[in-house]
C-alpha cells in the first residue's frame, strides 16, 4: 500500500525502512512521511546474522512433506545466522490469531506460508508490519504482491500417466487431491490432458476425491477396485494416498503391479522401501523450502526478486510398482 500511495516500487520501500542509501531525498522524505501517517512498525534499520527470525506456518504438519520443506527452509535460514519458527494454524482463525500475536513480539524477517489461504485481514496486518511473505503451494488467489514456489504439477501429472499409457493402460483410476488447493487442480488437469492426448475419453466413475493422506488413497482404492470394470493401474495425487491404494489392493487378495499398477507423486523417502518400491512423480520439497527461504531473506533485506512466480521441475522416478495390465 505504502508504494502505491508514494509511487515506488516495494523494493524502494524496503530500502527506506532498512536505512539504505540509495534512494533519493525527496523520495525517502514521502515514504518515511506515509510510513509514519500510516502507522507502520520499524524494523531494524539493516539485517544482521543472527538478528532475527523466519516463521514458517503450516496448515497441518502430519505429513511426511512437511517435513522435507522444513528441512530446506532451515538449511538457507542456517546457513544466514537465521532461526526458523515452524507454527500449524490448523485452519483455525483462532490459531491464526494467536500466531499472529506471538509473530509481532519477536524479530520476524519474513514469513513463509505452506498450502494456505492468506486471508484479507491477515495479509493487512502483515504489510503494516511490512514483514514479506512469500507462499508455498497456493491455495487459491494469493496477495498480488506474495511471490510464491511451486512445482510443474501438471507437467508431473501429464508424465505419470503418459507412463501408464505407454505400458499399455487405457482405464487409469485417479485420485485427486484437496480441490481447494492450485497443485491439486494442475494434477487433476494433468490427468486429463494426458488421456485426451491418447484419444481416451475421460471415465468420471474412474475418478475419486481425495485429501492427500493415507486413508483417501486407501478408501478411493477399495471404490475404484471394486466396480465392474476397475481400472487396471491407478495414480494417485500423493505417496501416501498411493500407499493407501496398496493396503486397499492387498485386501483385495491382490498384487502390486501383477494385478494393478500404481504410481504416486512426491517422492516421499520412505516409498523407495515400500513393498513394492513405488514409481512416482518426485516433487523437490526440500528444494522449494530452500528457495523460499532465500526469497523471503532477501525481500527482508530490501532486494528485487527476479520473478513472483517461480516453478520447479518434477520428475517421474521409476521403480516397481507399475507394469503393463496383464
Amino acid at each position: 500500500m505504502i508504494a502505491r500511495l508514494a509511487g515506488v516500487s516495494v523494493p524502494t520501500v524496503s530500502r527506506v525502512i532498512n536505512g539504505r542509501s540509495d534512494v533519493a531525498p525527496q523520495t525517502r522524505e514521502r515514504v518515511e512521511e506515509l510510513l509514519t501517517r500510516h502507522g507502520y512498525q520499524r524494523r531494524s534499520a539493516s539485517r544482521r546474522p543472527g538478528s532475527g527470525l523466519v516463521d514458517l506456518v503450516f496448515n497441518d504438519l502430519d505429513s511426511p512433506w512437511a517435513v522435507e520443506i522444513i528441512r530446506g527452509v532451515e538449511d538457507v535460514a542456517h546457513a544466514a545466522g537465521t532461526g526458523t519458527v515452524v507454527s500449524a494454524i490448523h485452519r483455525r482463525t483462532s490459531a491464526a490469531k494467536q500466531w499472529l500475536d506471538n509473530m509481532r513480539s519477536r524479530s520476524t524477517e519474513g514469513v513463509i506460508f505452506v498450502t494456505s489461504i492468506v486471508a484479507p485481514p491477515l495479509q493487512a496486518e502483515l504489510r503494516r508490519l511490512n514483514i514479506p511473505v512469500v507462499i508455498v503451494d497456493p491455495a487459491g488467489v494469493t496477495p498480488q504482491e506474495a511471490p510464491t514456489i511451486g512445482a510443474t504439477n501438471w507437467a508431473g501429472s501429464l508424465r505419470a500417466n503418459q507412463y501408464l499409457l505407454g505400458l499399455g493402460h487405457r482405464r487409469i483410476g485417479f485420485i485427486a487431491g484437496p480441490p481447494q488447493l492450485m497443485c491439486s487442480r494442475a494434477r487433476m488437469d494433468g490427468y486429463r490432458a494426458a488421456l485426451d492426448a491418447a484419444g481416451i475419453a475421460v471415465d468420471d466413475t474412474l475418478i475419486r476425491p481425495g485429501n492427500f493422506y493415507h486413508e483417501a488413497g486407501y478408501a478411493g482404492g477399495t471404490q475404484l477396485l471394486a466396480l465392474p470394470d476397475p481400472p487396471t493401474a491407478i495414480f494417485a495425487s500423493s505417496d501416501q494416498m498411493a500407499l493407501g491404494v496398496y493396503e486397499a489392493v492387498r485386501k483385495r487378495g491382490l498384487r502390486v503391479p501383477d494385478d494393478i499398477s500404481v504410481v504416486g507423486f512426491d517422492d516421499l523417502p520412505e516409498v523407495r522401501w515400500c513393498s513394492p518400491p513405488l514409481t512416482t512423480i518426485r516433487q523437490p520439497l526440500a528444494e522449494m523450502g530452500m528457495l523460499a527461504a532465500r526469497t523471503v531473506l532477501r525481500l527482508a533485506n530490501g532486494e528485487r526478486i527476479e520473478s513472483p512466480r517461480v516453478e520447479l521441475a518434477t520428475e517421474l522416478v521409476v521403480r516397481d510398482s507399475a507394469a503393463p495390465p496383464r
